[in-house]
């Protein structure tokens, strides 16, 4: 498809004036240049239309952004005004507020669609004109761009913003008790995750809508929130034979990854040592990481030993922490300083993003990551060039900080990734399912999933190509076009008459439908544990010792039976020695070119060679793969629902041998009422309507008659007192036109009160009935005058 007809494809209406006009300077270049010289005057008359168009969408830009600000501020008032007033507070305020809420959500994310239309419009007429006149406008107009940015950025603050205040309306005034920084200084991370890309195209699509349904996590809630403090850089170290790359690509026991990592600005003073291992021994073949926080201007010390894991943990219990974590602490920094020294580690890589978490404050069973602005780039000396000089060898380079795109660093040392990674985690040892939700924008089209995917491996396969004898699988995806055909009723969409759609459906619809799935799965809930808590209560007399040991093991190593097609199209391929092309189509081991859309469909959890529990992780297999499978209807099964209610009871930790078989073993699941509601939703009571939404429907029935009565009125006196055949006439057709009109709107006012007693959840306004009534008017009219004279 043309540039032209894609922009078209994607232009918002009410906007359609503020876009570039990219077929007129299409055109305009394409009659200078054909069949004559491109002459000065063409290029100065040329920049001048360039330069009108960029600054008529920054300007558009900039005064949206402001209408937004000024937009959320209100409605911050308003809120606040809510919380203190007892009189105004009230679900149907919070209600309002939502949908109010929603649709500037709705505005921050079709302006940044415009923002990147137009930017690539740009490019592309940029590109047009240097090909077509030999010139390079296209470097020159860089630095123009950079002094009225089509900046994204922007847009992130407005996210967090109305997250916050969504979290408010959605708790009606009520704030969280949980500790919002929860999981910032996390050891052990239990969790089940999976990875898929996001086109730039579909980021703030996707951010909105996990939105919906998370709040953006905020560590310090004390400050303001800005940009910076969603950057999130990492160094990763190796050795000069990249021992721990290819352990981790081939996925060796005990494969190490270490990384020193801090949150927000360069001038941090905080940094997390981390160390993945997988299948580390000393937790029964548990895939785990390990962090522990260590002041920066420390951080060298530790690295060259002089600052030892017994003067760490030493440190670590002043600050009156238990010593089971202190013991942790020890073995972590002991463990990482032995790798340190006998694999001869050297910082190698930086990777850098701008992170959006999201996850309730203090509740860690799901919590989803997205990542944008990926960047790598060189911190190692292997080539000669010294990068680390200011101290001489530091961990980290200090020419290099926050300031994304970073356009200070030489391409040969830089990698722009050119997706998003959107990461979703479960903890799996609740038994939980995720949430449906979920589960439909994981199989929508605006996410690709890259099972495995590793951000160390991703970069060190670029720089470090020619030295590698394994690469990646997914290496070849990036090539692909990812991006899909929209789905139907999928997404953030806007009705014909512009109105929000969230997966085809209005917000107060879903939010109806969300409390009404939440009271039937309370109902049912409290009838299993009525029902249940007797066998319950025998069953864990009777369960208890190693069961639960072998239980928790299991659940902890979170792993999944993959299918073997689909472990062989995972594996790393060769790399050929003998070929210097820097492009990725070749890497493929079949001749045969996939779709861009995803075909792995299992989750990116690590495969397990030994199982504890002999043959009943084997016995999951089936409910693993009718829970991944693409395509296939789950529900939460009888199990589950028992097990819920007895943990409700105080008796979560044993489980009976049949149980515990049926429900899958390492199965990442999460939490979600409308999972447990399933069909039994339709069967739930009938809610009470409000009288004044039958007046409503009968209001607008006797607006509609009175107009017919108005047609009548003068469809009679043409008839009674005209003097000649056109008189007549036209009282015909008058009479004709106000029966049509009484007719539609008794189908109208009938269809309605059918929906009203129905709970239907279809659309209430008329589109088509006033335009088709001002068309027939207006036919009228022509004809009357047709006739008078002719």
């Amino acid at each position: 498809m043309k540039y032209g007809a894609e922009l078209q494809d994607n232009i918002f209406g009410p906007w359609r004036s503020s876009y570039v006009a990219y077929d007129a300077l299409k055109k305009e270049l394409k009659s200078r240049t054909q069949n004559r010289i491109w002459t000065d005057l063409d290029e100065y008359e040329f920049v001048c239309l360039l330069d009108n168009e960029h600054m008529k969408v920054h300007d558009f830009i900039n005064a949206k952004l402001s209408e937004i600000d000024t937009r959320i501020l209100y409605c911050e008032r308003t809120i606040q005004s809510l919380q203190n007033s007892e009189t105004m507070n009230s679900d149907a305020s919070y209600t309002l507020m939502d949908e109010t809420l929603t649709e500037i959500l709705f505005d921050v994310n079709d302006l940044s669609r415009f923002t990147r239309v137009n930017f690539l419009a740009i490019q592309k007429i940029l590109k047009k004109h240097d090909r077509w006149t030999l010139l390079n406008l296209r470097q020159e107009y860089v630095l123009k761009l950079r002094e009225k940015p089509l900046d994204k950025q922007k847009f992130d603050v407005a996210i967090v913003y109305i997250s916050a205040l969504h979290d408010i309306c959605r708790n009606r005034g009520k704030k969280h008790t949980g500790n919002s920084a929860a999981g910032g200084d996390q050891n052990a991370f239990e969790r089940a995750t999976a990875k898929y890309w996001i086109h730039p195209d579909n980021i703030t699509e996707v951010k909105a809508i996990v939105m919906l349904h998370l709040p953006v996590l905020v560590f310090n809630t004390a400050k303001k929130w800005e940009p910076e403090d969603s950057a999130v850089s990492s160094v990763y170290f190796d050795n000069h034979n990249l021992d721990l790359y290819t352990g981790r690509l081939q996925r060796d026991e005990m494969a190490e990854a270490i990384r020193f990592r801090w949150y927000g600005p360069f001038e941090s003073k905080n940094a997390f040592v981390e160390r993945k291992t997988h299948h580390a021994t000393w937790l029964n073949g548990a895939s785990v990481k390990d962090r522990f926080r260590v002041n920066e201007n420390r951080v060298n010390e530790f690295v060259s030993g002089a600052y030892t894991a017994e003067q760490i943990a030493q440190d670590f219990r002043a600050t009156g922490a238990d010593e089971a974590a202190v013991k942790d602490v020890h073995f972590i920094a002991d463990g990482v300083q032995t790798s340190f020294r006998e694999k001869q580690l050297e910082p190698m890589l930086r990777v850098f993003y701008n992170r959006t978490a999201f996850q309730l404050p203090g509740d860690q069973k799901l919590r989803i990551s997205l990542d944008t602005d990926l960047t790598f780039i060189r911190e190692d000396h292997t080539d000669g060039i010294h990068r680390r000089q200011n101290p001489p060898n530091n961990w980290r380079r200090t020419d290099v900080r926050t300031d994304y795109p970073f356009n200070h660093v030489k391409d040969s040392d830089i990698l722009r990734f050119p997706y998003a990674v959107l990461e979703t985690k479960l903890q799996t040892h609740l038994g939980q399912e995720p949430p449906t939700w979920l589960t439909k924008l994981i199989e929508s089209h605006l996410v690709h999933e890259v099972p495995r995917f590793s951000k160390y491996l991703q970069g060190a396969s670029h720089f470090y190509r020619e030295k590698l004898p394994l690469l990646p699988w997914w290496l070849t995806e990036i090539d692909v076009d990812i991006r899909r055909a929209r789905s139907e009723n999928t997404g953030l969409t806007r009705s014909q008459s512009f109105k929000p759609l969230i997966d085809g459906k209005y917000r107060r619809a879903m939010i109806e439908e969300k409390e009404r799935a939440k009271k039937a799965a309370e109902s049912q809930t409290v009838y299993h544990i009525q029902d249940n808590t007797v066998a319950n209560t025998y069953t864990n007399m009777n369960n208890a010792g190693g069961a639960d040991k072998a239980i928790q093991d299991a659940q902890r190593r979170r792993s999944l039976v993959v299918d073997d097609k689909q472990e062989l199209a995972w594996k790393p391929v060769y790399n050929n020695a003998n070929s210097q092309d820097t492009q990725y189509t070749n890497l493929r081991p079949d001749s045969k070119r996939q779709g861009s859309s995803s075909q792995n469909s299992a989750t990116n959890q690590p495969l397990l060679d030994n199982d504890p529990l002999g043959g009943q992780l084997q016995s999951s297999k089936k409910q693993a793969d009718q829970f991944y499978s693409p395509g296939k209807k789950t529900t939460a099964s009888s199990s589950t629902v028992t097990n819920l209610g007895s943990g409700l009871s105080g008796s979560t930790a044993n489980l009976t041998k049949e149980k515990k078989q049926k429900q899958g073993l390492g199965v990442p699941v999460a939490f979600d009422e409308e999972a447990q509601v399933g069909e039994k939703k339709k069967k739930s009571k009938k809610l009470k309507l409000e009288p004044k939404t039958f007046f409503a429907n009968e209001r607008t029935f006797i607006a509609w008659l009175q107009f017919c009565a108005l047609l009548l009125s003068v469809a009679l006196s043409l008839l009674n007192l005209g003097s000649d055949e056109t008189a007549r006439i036209m009282g015909g057709v008058f009479i004709g036109l106000a029966i049509v009109v009484a007719l539609y709107a008794l189908y109208l006012f009938e269809k309605r009160a059918w929906m009203i007693n129905n709970h239907s959840e279809g659309r209430y306004d008329d589109i088509w009935g006033p335009a088709v009534l001002c068309i027939l008017l207006v036919v009228a009219l022509i004809i009357n005058f047709y006739l008078r004279f002719r």
